[in-house]
């Protein structure tokens, strides 16, 4: 493979107009099917196997006119203190509104009039108009949601409260400026590492062109896949930090081969080959583990890996191709100042131990207390993970600045946390002998269910063989005790079915996020299981060691662990939640804990391949295993480290996010990023590596037989390269055109 890519390299190098070219296409042509895509018309969310998508298909089936997948609103209104809902000209407000919703769109199914749907509270400072519409949030048009947001002026006008919520206001999120700070960070990350603004520069653009061309990709294809609207924010949250890290370890490899004195296209060949080899193993080791996440059998996850992943492809190709060829224009300036006046000078550099070789020093001397200290910390933080709760946000869990969040909590004020989730039962009596004894039976059962405050009649369908009845628990949705109902109405639901032949089923968005959370639970097992798997027999194919890959994925499974724990801390006890813009604590969104073991799996085995590949490297050639670990953090841990800042900096960017679940994603792939770089693989790495000694790099014999031998340090390539010095492998265009393209 190194000699391969060592080819692309110098082509890459060679070519650099065409190259560049390409990927200046590519993106124009993403872009323009991007800028000239439909809006998305559907962002469906089906779970399959679960009782509440067969209920829901159950009603989309039997009410065929319900429009069971359509968005829906609710217009909160509150009195003027010291007035009731009732009084005439309260009440003429709000008959004006429901007038004004009927007429504003014909988008909209049915509007509910509060006088007549029982939905004023109980002391009637409160009430709440019910908005169905045909389509769903999606496929609203901007005339439908202004006609709904403009309804409630009148009343406004009139000295009433009134806010809106429900999926129909539901928008793209907005990621705010925090993400350009945080590629400011990298920025200045990369001019300090690199000590050149023109080596900086050079990740940044390719990393920007890779995720314009991914993300520009999957803007053009959402409508076709059905894509949701966080799709295309995780994956520039991934693509934009590993763009950037690819790129860094290619430059930097880059420089060091320069500084060895080699002309510029072999440098580049060189650099593709020995650090490209590792860019594009932790490449597949990313995209196993976002690609893993099908495992788990929930379409829009299944699709937000893949579009992540394919970013992650993308990144990597960028970093082969584009990167020589940009190297290629920036010319000695990819040196720093220092660098480019000692050659003018005819010096070396400064040989002066750097921070990464004193660190290894210092634990090579102590490997047994660094171990304790890394092992034994990671442990504490990890201890609130066993707490750990997980659920789907309700609107609860919104900014209060919004109207969403003013809404919920108005309605939780008036009628109790639980109007906020109402369950939907459908019962199918199509085997029923009597379908309206079944609906009583199952109404009167339910009514006796703790933490059940409202039950509404059974409405039949036209057919009469089918039933939905309402049911409006008494905590709000994302509580453990909401949760309880939902179990027990399904639990009697047994008895139902067997003495009358009648089916229950709930849904509703309530009980879709509950069996959307148990699912993640299930799931989360059999996926680390596969993508852990996976990784291990990559690894050991890399580093052809079996204990070298066991650390790496015990030390991954370490830092998650702890990270959850520090995601549950902040989210769900609120320690230092308004430091991060925690409003509202609750349980831990279902698919993050999933999605960042796929995300930070990927990213650490990053790390693990680009520091110990170093340190194989060395002991390869000959060195101590000890001395392979120092000369590994020598060549890499300046890298790693400013690796793991811009990564860290990029996802702590999306912190900002109006969308909880990329606020909370983006926190826990930031924190996840600090534990692994700089306490799993900057410490307890070496400090293992150092109590292992040769036994690190041990393989059975039959196990290296059968393993193909795909030389990521280079070692072929390097023999080939002694063999026929000026010459690359079979590449006819070394040599003195290497030497004449040198001197352009």
């Amino acid at each position: 493979m190194a000699t391969f890519l060592y080819r692309i390299g110098r082509f890459a190098f060679r070519r650099r107009w065409y190259v560049a070219l390409s990927w200046v296409m590519l993106l124009a042509l993403a872009g323009f099917g991007a800028a000239t895509a439909s809006t998305p018309t559907s962002s469906s969310f089906s779970i399959p196997g679960t009782e509440a998508q067969r209920a829901f298909d159950l009603l989309e089936q039997r009410f065929p006119g319900a429009s069971a997948d359509g968005a829906t609103a609710r217009v909160v209104f509150k009195a003027p203190e010291g007035e009731k809902m009732a009084d005439p000209a309260n009440k003429a407000a709000v008959n004006k509104t429901v007038a004004e919703l009927k007429s504003g769109s014909d988008q909209v199914a049915s509007v509910s009039d509060p006088y007549t749907a029982n939905a004023v509270s109980k002391n009637g400072s409160t009430a709440y108009v019910s908005v169905s519409y045909k389509v769903n949030s999606m496929e609203l048009t901007d005339a439908t949601r202004d006609a709904l947001e403009d309804a409630g002026h009148a009343a406004q006008k009139s000295g009433m409260t009134v806010e809106i919520g429900g999926d129909a206001l539901q928008v793209m999120p907005e990621t705010g400026a925090t993400e350009i700070i945080g590629v400011a960070i990298a920025a200045v990350v990369l001019v300090i590492t690199f000590g050149s603004l023109v080596a900086a520069g050079l990740p940044l653009l390719t990393a920007l062109i890779g995720v314009g061309v991914g993300v520009s990709t999957i803007t053009a294809l959402a409508n076709v896949l059905d894509l949701g609207s966080t799709t295309s924010i995780l994956a520039m949250m991934i693509g934009l930090a590993v763009g950037i890290d690819y790129a860094l370890f290619i430059v930097s490899r880059y420089r060091a081969e320069l500084a060895e004195g080699r002309e510029r296209e072999e440098a580049a060949g060189r650099a593709v080959g020995t650090a490209g080899s590792a860019v594009v193993f932790a490449g597949l080791t990313v995209v196993i583990a976002l690609a893993g996440l099908a495992v788990v059998n929930i379409p829009m996850l299944t699709k937000m890996g893949f579009a992540a992943a394919g970013t992650v492809v993308i990144a990597v190709l960028i970093a082969l191709t584009l990167v020589p060829a940009v190297m290629g224009f920036a010319g000695k300036r990819v040196m720093g100042r220092k660098a480019r006046k000692a050659e003018a000078a005819g010096k070396t550099a400064d040989a002066k131990p750097n921070m990464g070789t004193r660190w290894a020093r210092f634990v090579l001397r102590r490997p047994v207390w660094v171990l304790l200290v890394g092992v034994l910390g990671l442990g504490a933080v990890a201890v609130p993970a066993a707490s750990l709760e997980m659920g789907l946000p309700d609107e609860g869990s919104q900014p209060t600045s919004t109207t969403q969040r003013r809404a919920y909590d108005l309605l939780s004020e008036g009628f109790g946390p639980g109007f906020n989730g109402p369950l939907m039962v459908v019962v199918d009596t199509a085997n029923s002998s009597d379908g309206k004894v079944a609906a009583k039976r199952v109404t009167d059962e339910i009514s006796g269910v703790k933490g059940v405050v409202a039950v509404t009649p059974a409405q039949f369908n036209k057919a009469g063989d089918a039933a939905m009845i309402t049911v409006i628990p008494k905590d709000r949705p994302s509580s453990v005790e909401t949760e309880n109902v939902v179990h027990a109405i399904r639990d009697a639901g047994q008895d139902i079915k067997s003495d009358t032949g009648a089916e229950l089923l709930v849904t509703g968005s309530t009980a879709m996020n509950i069996d959307f959370s148990q699912k993640m639970n299930d799931a989360l097992l059999p996926y680390l299981a596969l993508v852990v798997g996976l990784a291990f027999l990559l690894l050991m194919v890399v580093f052809r060691s079996v204990l070298v890959p066991l650390k790496a994925a015990l030390g991954f499974l370490l830092s998650v662990v702890a990270a959850l724990g520090a995601v549950v801390a902040v989210y769900q006890w609120g320690w230092l939640g308004s430091l991060f813009g925690v409003e509202q604590t609750g349980p831990i969104m279902s698919m993050m804990p999933i999605f960042m073991v796929g995300v930070v799996f990927g990213l650490a085995m990053d790390y693990e391949v680009f520091l110990v590949t170093r340190m194989r490297e060395a002991y390869v050639h000959g060195e101590k295993p000890g001395q392979a670990v120092v000369t590994g953090f020598q060549h890499g841990a300046r890298v790693v480290t400013a690796a793991a800042v811009i990564m860290m900096a990029v996802f702590a960017g999306f912190i900002g996010s109006s969308e909880q679940m990329v606020k909370m994603i983006g926190f826990s792939l930031a924190i996840a990023v600090l534990f692994d770089a700089f306490v799993v693989r900057m410490a307890i790495v070496p400090a293992v590596l150092a109590l292992l000694g040769h036994r690190a790099w041990w393989l059975p014999r039959w196990l290296d037989r059968i393993l193909p031998n795909v030389d990521v340090e280079g070692e072929g390539l390097r023999k080939q390269l002694d063999e026929t010095p000026g010459d690359g492998p079979g590449d006819g265009a070394g040599g003195a055109d290497g030497r004449e393209l040198a001197r352009v």
